[in-house]
């Protein structure tokens, strides 16, 4: 990588090699400014949606976007009679109401009336609308106003636009294209191909865009519906540059996302990532200057997860810090281990930058100063766990940087003894009372689940004694018979590091084989883990979220109505039920 490309991955701006990486990669079915995807493509299309004659791929319910919509105005009525009786007419594709009032063929914007006569029955003081229909005087005969431009609707134009209020709004969401081809896509929807309109982007940014479509449709991750992306390119249209790299990422969050919803952030920081790596490359080189590690980008983590180092504001501090928590992620300790440890050399940082005169370099850190910030940690956080761990991230600070030699003026002072630690208490025991498992294992309850496969992970986490990290992550092939020809569960043990073996009895083991053939009727192909998420996987390769789970546990003890002894509702973690387990095992033994 050249001198001037790695400046430019802090600045915001594409280097120069991106348009030639861009245009050598980039295959010839993504150029086109109107991508057309068939609507069976796993990504961007899906299987047929359910009503007969319909071919556009299903998104809810087992319908099409247009179909679901319709059938959720309907009042969602019995789904397999809805697709039934329902026609293969899409929306967007069939007439409009006009407004309710007698003479007005203005498109229906509110209550079924146009904005004009909505207004006026808002100003009315909203009365009964039947009645004010039958009260407010019909539109006079006249010569009309003229029509909206798509040929099957016959309403009448909004204000100056040539559509009526209903095509209007959906030109206005499509990002305000050509109005002969807004026209065109109206009237003839096609054989049921799913599009993606860039032909309005920058050529540059155009080329981005098709890059990471191309990017997304190899991997086949998750699906990525045209109805979402297309108003995300209408935002993009409207940013006003010429590459994504041209603004941060905070920049683009920030943007305004009309139609594009929640998704927009996610979509944009992803496509700007990918943008990224193609122009400056991935992983330590293009990472480790900045002030805070994506850990995405080093394939460490997915989503959002990063170390941060804008809060120290010594630069000789930070490079230490950074080497320090470079050192954990290459030994295999986790990213929360080498987040702790950054959060500890932060607070550190604060504490010196607020001194009158604080050291200007690592030679100014003795056992003297150590001595004073640990009185302060004292005062401030009283033996709390926080304060805990801020002792012990700076006690390994100070140990490896010792140890690797990374600093040799630190003077040989600069320890953190064992005493020094705060003291921790006696606690009590974490398990659950008996009362309250009883509650928990009764049949009644595990059938209150509305999924098998977190009724089956409650089990597991309730008789085996799991962690919800290893028990979320469980391959596949994860029952084994041993010499005495009993079932055992095997596992990965996240915090050991290791595989495990814990025996199971045949009720459960049977419970796993019936999850087995679950996951193999969604992914007939095979899928790698017990308990596959249950969406944006499209084969079957990523687990369910430990999160996702604690999520949906405290739904179902809250529909349960589990309550305490003192009959308060009961919330419990997933790892309390391990401590449960031992307690249990104790007593028994």
């Amino acid at each position: 990588m050249s001198g001037p490309d790695v400046a430019c991955a802090g600045q915001h701006r594409a280097p120069s090699c991106l348009l030639e990486k861009l245009m050598a990669v980039v295959r010839p079915e993504f150029r086109a400014g109107d991508l057309v995807f068939d609507p069976r493509d796993p990504v961007f299309g899906g299987q047929p949606c359910s009503v007969s004659g319909c071919d556009r791929p299903h998104r809810n319910q087992g319908l099409c976007l247009s179909h679901w919509q319709r059938w959720r105005s309907a009042g969602r009525p019995d789904l397999a009679g809805f697709a039934a009786a329902a026609g293969p007419g899409w929306r967007g594709h069939l007439p409009l109401n006009p407004c309710t009032v007698t003479g007005c063929n203005y498109g229906a914007a509110a209550r079924g009336l146009c904005n004009r006569h909505a207004k006026q029955w808002r100003r009315a003081g909203r009365p009964d609308q039947a009645a004010w229909l039958a009260w407010i005087a019909p539109v006079p005969p006249g010569e009309p106003p003229a029509a909206c431009r798509i040929g099957y609707c016959g309403l009448w134009v909004q204000g100056t636009s040539v559509f009526c209020h209903g095509h209007h709004d959906r030109w206005t969401r499509s990002g305000c294209p050509d109005a002969d081809e807004f026209t065109a896509s109206r009237e003839n929807p096609g054989p049921g191909q799913e599009h993606i309109d860039l032909r309005r982007l920058p050529a540059g940014l155009r080329l981005e865009m098709q890059y990471v479509l191309q990017c997304r449709g190899d991997e086949q991750d998750t699906r990525l519906p045209p109805e979402d992306v297309r108003p995300f390119a209408a935002v993009l249209a409207a940013a006003g540059v010429s590459s994504l790299l041209d603004r941060p990422e905070e920049w683009w969050t920030a943007r305004p996302s009309r139609g594009s919803g929640h998704g927009w952030r996610a979509f944009v920081l992803d496509a700007r990532r990918r943008i990224e790596a193609l122009a400056f490359g991935a992983g330590w080189e293009t990472e480790y200057p900045r002030d805070t590690w994506r850990l995405r980008a080093l394939g460490i983590a997915r989503g959002d997860a990063a170390i941060r180092f804008t809060g120290i504001p010594q630069p000789w501090l930070k490079d230490l810090a950074k080497r320090y928590a470079r050192w954990q992620l290459s030994t295999g300790l986790t990213a929360a281990t080498a987040r702790s440890g950054a959060l500890g050399v932060t607070r550190f940082a604060a504490w010196l930058a607020s001194l009158p005169g604080p050291p200007a370099g690592l030679d100014g850190v003795d056992r003297p100063l150590l001595e004073r910030y640990l009185a302060v940690l004292r005062a401030e956080m009283g033996g709390q766990q926080r304060h805990q761990q801020y002792v012990s991230a700076l006690s390994g600070f100070l140990r490896e940087i010792r140890r690797h030699g990374w600093d040799g003026t630190m003077p040989a002072t600069a320890v953190i003894f064992p005493e020094d630690f705060p003291a921790r208490g006696a606690r009590l025991p974490r398990g659950l009372a008996d009362h309250v498992m009883a509650q928990v294992e009764q049949p009644a309850s595990l059938d209150r689940w509305d999924s098998p496969a977190y009724r089956l992970i409650t089990v597991i986490l309730i008789r085996c004694g799991l962690r919800i990290s290893s028990a979320a992550g469980i391959a596949s092939d994860c029952t084994v018979t041993g010499p005495d020809s009993a079932p055992y569960l095997r596992y990965y043990n996240t915090k050991m590091k290791r595989e495990a073996l814990v025996p199971i009895d045949d009720e459960l083991h049977q419970m796993i084989a019936e999850q087995k053939q679950r996951a193999l009727q969604r992914f007939p192909a095979g899928a790698p883990v017990l308990f596959p998420r249950p969406t944006g996987n499209l084969k079957g390769r990523r687990p369910i979220a430990a999160q996702t789970y604690r999520k949906a546990l405290y739904r179902w003890l809250a529909d349960c109505d589990i309550r305490d002894e003192y009959g308060q509702p009961v919330h419990l973690t997933p790892h309390q039920w391990r401590h449960t387990l031992v307690i249990c095992t104790a007593r028994t033994v």
